[in-house]
């Protein structure tokens, strides 16, 4: 029986050496990243296999050399041919005490380390998985199901006879051939799932098997620590600690409650499956399970939409008709997996900003430098220039330059006011926002000047690219509404900013230059009219003096001729006495009329300042 044992052990690890090959061939025909877990699975139940196999050829020779022991020890005379160490009489023994003392806490750690290992590259594998061809999944689908029916026969016969003969080392190879028997169902049904248009199903499943890998090497190391804790019981045999006891539940899920009690009796040294409460835990279990599942089932009836969300209720994957659109509040519908909700927050102002990659940890800047990055990555965009455009001549030795790079910050911020159109119009319509954005962006920034763009036209520009996104967003049926799209942080690229900075500088000191010189214009030019009109009066006003003394002095003259011929002695005395009134005018003048000429008349030529009363002229009394 022992030699058949050993070779049923032969058998297993031969057969999971094929089944790790073969798996790991269909799974690199296609393309799947589950396929690759599997054999991850299985190539180590293979190593497991192998030295547990490695273990009951020990075990083998070990009890054979005990039984030879014991017939010499019957046939022989004398007792002193078997005196002597242990070591020396029972060297099979000793071989195997140091396998299980050394070889197998070694190989423990290396399988250890060999599934934190395979469980990080596998991980990293499922970021390149590629979709298989119908061809590709209907022959891995089918090898894989031929392979699970025949492993699972072997498997279920070495479990049996692991069980009844209460083989401990038999045992860790049937678990490992019964997971590849299911693990190879798992294959199959995720080619399956390909075949019918749901190439995600791998990438689900193969995370799936790369935690539960990641929990079996946690399993692992608690085992190890364990076991230098664990009480020893003389006579009871070790638990080897390459086995697993979640591959068993896995492959066994039935014995769930058996290997459970299995632990707990060799952690702890006692019987704990003679207990009560362990034989009616055995009994109920499954009653207990079910009712659980059936709750938690159930509660998936229940539904409740917070304020400001909207849902889109889904039957089989299909939109419900007439409760297409859960609102907020409770509802109630069938049980997950034939209704499931997918949740929207219809209310939520939603952004994402064009021109930029933000930092992980993004904090406002209050002043934008343009010397200074102040994102992760910024991508340049060409802008048109005012003097290749309107075809200036440039300056001797110079040439216009037809476009300018420029980095923007364009933060665009939307809601969802269409949830059917949003959800099943496009699969990441959020996504296709961005892109709409970013090239609307681009294409009118191609046809705006730089100093425009740069100065008073950014908030024309605003509303210009809002429209346009918006139109674009409503072509595309993606049931959004933008509510604005601002141009923030606009600069020319980091590495030349310096050079803008100085060009700025002098466009600035022209513009104060072009604006005192109108100031001056401005102040000179009025004064300048003003002297002008003032001169050009005063000419008008001497000419009109002089004709009008010129005509006065001809009618004059006119007028003397007439009075000379009428009386020419009286014009000569007016004449004459006209003249000395004018010439004598400044000095004063004394006119005497005497009529007696013995009247002493006094002057006084004395210079009165001022008046006294008795100069005043009094007016004449009216009669």
């Amino acid at each position: 029986m022992e030699q058949s044992i050993s070779t049923k052990g032969l058998v297993n690890w031969v057969l999971l050496l094929v089944l790790t090959v073969a798996v790991a061939a269909l799974g690199h025909y296609a393309g799947s990243v589950t396929g690759y877990a599997a054999a991850a699975f299985i190539g180590m139940g293979f190593l497991v296999a192998l030295v547990a196999y490695v273990q009951m050829r020990l075990e083998e020779r070990e009890q054979l050399e005990q039984m030879e022991f014991d017939e010499l020890r019957k046939s022989a005379s004398s007792t002193s041919l078997f005196t002597g160490t242990d070591a020396e009489l029972y060297p099979a023994r000793r071989a195997r005490e140091q396998f299980e003392r050394f070889i197998v806490p070694g190989f423990a750690i290396l399988l250890l380390l060999g599934q934190v290992a395979g469980a990080y590259f596998l991980w990293r594998l499922i970021a390149d998985d590629r979709p298989a061809t119908t061809e590709q999944a209907t022959v891995a689908m089918t090898l894989n199901g031929l392979l699970a029916l025949v492993y699972f026969q072997v498997g279920k016969y070495a479990a049996v006879l692991a069980r009844l003969q209460n083989q401990r080392l038999l045992r860790p190879q049937a678990s490992y051939v019964l997971l590849g028997s299911v693990l190879c169902v798992v294959a199959a049904g995720v080619e399956a799932a390909g075949w019918a248009g749901y190439p995600g199903v791998d990438r689900i499943v193969a995370r799936i098997l790369v935690i539960v890998l990641g929990l079996v090497a946690a399993e692992n190391l608690i085992t190890l620590v364990l076991e230098i804790y664990r009480p020893r019981v003389k006579g009871q045999a070790a638990h080897p600690l390459y086995e697993s006891r979640l591959i068993g539940i896995l492959s066994q899920p039935g014995g769930l409650i058996t290997t459970a009690a299995q632990a707990l009796d060799y952690q702890f040294g006692f019987k704990v499956s003679q207990t009560w409460f362990y034989r009616f835990l055995e009994r109920a279990f499954a009653w207990l399970v079910l009712v659980q599942l059936t709750i938690l089932l159930l509660s998936t009836s229940f539904v409740f939409i917070e304020p400001g969300e909207q849902a889109l209720l889904q039957r089989f994957g299909r939109p419900v008709a007439g409760r297409q659109i859960l609102g907020p509040g409770p509802h109630l519908k069938w049980p997950w997996p034939i209704d499931r909700v997918q949740r929207f927050q219809t209310e939520r102002v939603q952004s994402f900003v064009v021109g930029i990659v933000e930092e992980e940890e993004h904090v406002q800047q209050r002043v934008v430098l343009w010397s200074k990055p102040h994102a992760k990555e910024e991508f340049n965009l060409l802008v048109a220039s005012r003097e290749a455009q309107s075809g200036a001549a440039p300056a001797e030795g110079e040439q216009a330059v037809p476009v300018n790079l420029l980095s923007v910050k364009l933060p665009v911020q939307y809601q969802i006011h269409d949830l059917v159109a949003y959800a099943y119009g496009h699969a990441d319509a959020g996504k296709l926002l961005q892109g709409i954005a970013q090239a609307e962006v681009t294409r009118y920034l191609l046809n705006v000047d730089f100093d425009e763009i740069m100065g008073r036209g950014r908030r024309a520009a605003s509303e210009e690219l809002l429209k346009r996104i918006q139109a674009r967003a409503d072509a595309y049926k993606l049931g959004v509404k933008v509510l604005f799209v601002g141009l923030h942080g606009i600069h020319p690229p980091v590495k030349i900013a310096p050079d803008f900075e100085r060009v700025f500088g002098a466009m600035q000191e022209k513009e104060a230059t072009n604006h005192y010189a109108r100031a001056y214009a401005a102040e000179r030019l009025p004064l300048a009219q003003a002297e002008a009109v003032r001169k050009v009066n005063e000419a008008e006003a001497a000419r009109s003096r002089m004709t009008a003394l010129a005509a006065g002095t001809a009618a004059r003259f006119t007028n003397q001729v007439l009075a000379y011929q009428a009386s020419p002695e009286v014009y000569r005395l007016r004449t004459y006495l006209d003249t000395v009134s004018r010439a004598t005018t400044p000095a004063r003048k004394y006119v005497l009329v005497p009529s007696n000429t013995h009247e002493v008349v006094t002057f006084n030529l004395e210079d009165r300042i001022r008046q006294d009363l008795l100069d005043v002229a009094l007016p004449a009394t009216s009669k």
